[in-house]
């Protein structure tokens, strides 16, 4: 199985953000994880679906994974997908109808991913492995990069997998918080299919050396 390594570009340089984002693509990363948050749902403010479209004008043709730490979601979907989202991940605890908001964004054309917060039980969001391309698991508190990740996260992520094999189900195990070429290897163990790195590659002096690291920790 090949496992993907997504680019957080909350850690990447904002001043130059097309061209660092670009460079940890060209560095072997596959794609580009887009971390909106909104200062109501978690206590930081990012970045907005003008900033994807400046990515896509910028020339990133790769694989958007939009994030959004946000609430309300519905409201966001299309504008995210016109900027070029290629997928749009929402947070089970930040909705009331799951299968409405799972709708809207199938119907826009992205992919459809759920997230679920360190403290959440893993079982709210087992019901909706069979609707969604990706379960976005994270593995710190959201709201700041640069965490530690949270051990306890592990047992979820084994629980999630066998799930999604029970179910005959083809969606996609992301980890996202506190992923190091120390812990990348144990986090595919668990069951997980891809990473995402912030810290860990945007704060390396050579993001290429960075991917080599996390992919043979995680082989």
């Amino acid at each position: 199985m090949t496992h993907r390594i997504l680019a957080s570009i909350l850690a990447a340089d904002f001043a130059r953000l097309g061209e660092d984002a670009q460079a940890a693509l060209t560095a072997g990363a596959d794609a580009i994880h887009f971390d909106v948050m909104d200062n109501h749902f978690v206590p930081n403010l990012t970045i907005g679906p003008d900033v994807c479209h400046a990515l896509r004008s910028y020339g990133i043709t790769k694989h958007i994974d939009v994030h959004l730490m946000t609430q309300p979601v519905d409201s966001l979907i299309a504008p995210f997908q016109q900027g070029g989202a290629s997928a749009i991940t929402f947070h089970i605890e930040a909705v009331e109808d799951v299968r409405a908001t799972i709708a809207a964004i199938r119907a826009s054309g992205c992919q459809v991913g759920v997230s679920l917060n360190p403290q959440t039980p893993i079982e709210s969001v087992l019901p909706w492995v069979s609707l969604v391309d990706i379960v976005l698991v994270m593995s710190v508190q959201p709201g700041f990069g640069g965490q530690d990740f949270i051990a306890s996260v592990y047992a979820k992520i084994t629980t999630l997998r066998q799930h999604i094999e029970e179910k005959s189900s083809s969606c996609r195990i992301i980890v996202d918080g506190g992923v190091t070429p120390k812990n990348a290897g144990a986090i595919v163990a668990a069951g997980a299919h891809d990473i995402v790195v912030g810290s860990a590659l945007f704060g390396a002096d050579d993001y290429a050396s960075a991917i080599e690291q996390l992919r043979a920790a995680m082989a």
